[in-house]
C-alpha cells in the first residue's frame, strides 16, 4: 500500500476538550467585518449562520435564495446571501445560508463554500485543524 502525503499552510488550533470543533471566522458584506466562532461541520452541506449575524451585516434575510435544510432533528428554513468568509488572511466569496428562525443558534461552516475550498487534515487529539486552499486544478 502505497501512502499518501499531503502538505498544509494553515493551522487552527481549537480546544478538544470541547464539543465540537471551533474555528473562528470572519464575514464580510460591504464595510460590515464581523468576527464569527463556527464549528466545522463534515456533515452540513452549507455554511450556515445565526439570523442575527445576517442582520447585521445588512442583509434582508427573506429576500435570499430560499434553502430548506434537514437535519436528524427536522428542519428549518434558511436564505442565501453573498459574502466573503475570511480564514487567517484567505477570503472565500460564498453564499451564506442564515436561517430564518431567530431560534437557530449556531455557525456552521459547511461543505458548499467551506469544505469544498480547502483541503483539510485533522488531529483532535492535539485540537488541530491542517489546512490550505485548494489550487486551480482542485488539488
Amino acid at each position: 500500500m502505497l501512502p499518501y502525503q499531503l502538505e498544509f499552510t494553515n493551522l487552527v488550533k481549537y480546544d478538544p476538550g470541547k464539543a465540537g470543533i471551533t474555528v473562528p471566522v470572519i464575514l464580510r458584506s460591504g464595510s460590515v467585518i464581523m468576527p464569527v466562532e463556527t464549528k466545522l461541520d463534515s456533515g452540513s452541506s452549507y455554511c450556515v449562520f445565526q439570523r442575527i449575524l445576517g442582520e447585521e451585516l445588512g442583509f434582508d434575510i427573506e429576500r435570499g435564495h430560499p434553502q430548506p435544510i434537514g437535519t436528524a432533528n427536522g428542519s428549518f428554513m434558511t436564505y442565501g446571501h453573498e459574502i466573503t468568509l475570511s480564514i487567517q488572511e484567505f477570503d472565500f466569496d460564498i453564499v451564506a445560508y442564515f436561517a430564518k428562525d431567530y431560534s437557530f443558534q449556531r455557525n456552521v461552516l459547511g461543505r458548499y463554500g467551506f469544505l469544498n475550498r480547502i483541503v483539510s487534515g485533522l488531529n483532535d487529539y492535539k485540537g488541530h485543524l491542517y489546512w490550505r486552499p485548494i489550487d486551480e486544478e482542485g488539488e
